[in-house]
């Protein structure tokens, strides 16, 4: 290949490798299968694209129609792909065939966010719900009720035997955040609020917990990033810094990292709440934030 320079310059290089041209409008999610060889993109123009990363070059290797709407989230579990939708929905499809196996309905108004734990499929949805499906069979199991505005961030917590046997937690416990400026958790089992947290003063835009699962953080329109203690329900610190909405957010052991529509990301201690380092460059809203391997924590 010849002389390209030091270690140091070629790591802070980045190259274009090839762009994908199958949508026919802006592309609003993705995601990688567990094993990397899969990669799905859901489009403004209702369509979901399925794409093989193990080739030379990516190649396209099918598209899900059936959506009545623009594609807001989407997810690769196994040998499916869910896609939650602006029409209502969400859809289940078979990644060797293409096709459409299962409609999920119930919802109201348009899917915001879903995470899938394998056995069951959350959601949540501008209808100031949140709910929760069965993977195999798309049967709504419970719907969660309370929020005031919008749902948008979910988490799921399973509660471990410890816990279960200490009194500490006696079901596996959903978090929502919502544009009422609140978080809630949820008992799974029942459906039922267990706590509500308000401080912010903004749509609760962003969610994360720390690796004990015992400590949120919650990011906001009112720029902010708060923590609280999840069993007791109490506010511990405010992270404050951000010139605008917190969009993104990720723990990586002590230390958070957030992005904002003030076009940076940031990097803070969880435990101080203090700021020690600023990404500038972009020149909008930092909307995905990723760290491999505890790259610059």
């Amino acid at each position: 290949m010849g002389n390209c320079g030091s270690k140091k310059e070629d790591k802070n290089r980045t190259y274009h490798l090839q762009t994908l041209t199958k949508h026919g409008g802006g592309i609003n999610c993705m995601a990688v299968s567990e094993d990397g060889s899969v990669l799905g993109t859901g489009g403004e123009d209702k369509t979901a694209c399925l794409w093989s990363t193990k080739t030379q070059e990516c190649e396209c290797i099918g598209i899900l129609q059936g959506h009545d709407e623009y594609i807001t989230c989407i997810l690769i579990e196994d040998c499916f792909v869910l896609t939650g939708c602006a029409d209502k929905t969400v859809r289940k499809w078979d990644v060797g065939t293409c096709e459409c196996v299962l409609i999920l309905k119930g919802h109201t108004s348009v899917i915001y966010r879903m995470i899938c734990t394998g056995d069951f499929i959350f959601t949540s949805s501008y209808d100031r719900t949140a709910r929760c499906w069965d993977f195999d069979t798309g049967e709504c199991i419970r719907v969660f009720r309370g929020h005031k505005r919008g749902v948008y961030p979910l988490i799921f917590i399973p509660a471990d035997e410890d816990e279960l046997e200490s009194g500490d937690l006696d079901s596996d416990i959903l978090i929502t955040g919502s544009a009422d400026f609140t978080a809630r958790t949820w008992n799974f089992e029942s459906g039922k609020e267990i706590r509500v947290f308000k401080g912010h003063k903004g749509a609760v835009t962003c969610m994360s917990v720390d690796p004990t699962g015992r400590v949120l953080f919650s990011g906001s329109t009112d720029f902010t990033v708060r923590s609280w203690d999840l069993m007791k329900g109490s506010a511990l610190k405010t992270f404050e810094g951000h010139q605008g909405s917190v969009i993104c957010m990720q723990v990586v052991n002590k230390i958070m990292y957030t992005g904002s529509s003030d076009h940076t990301g940031r990097s803070w201690v969880t435990e101080f709440g203090d700021c020690t380092r600023i990404y500038k460059g972009h020149k909008h809203t930092v909307s995905v934030i990723k760290v491999f391997d505890g790259l610059g924590g």
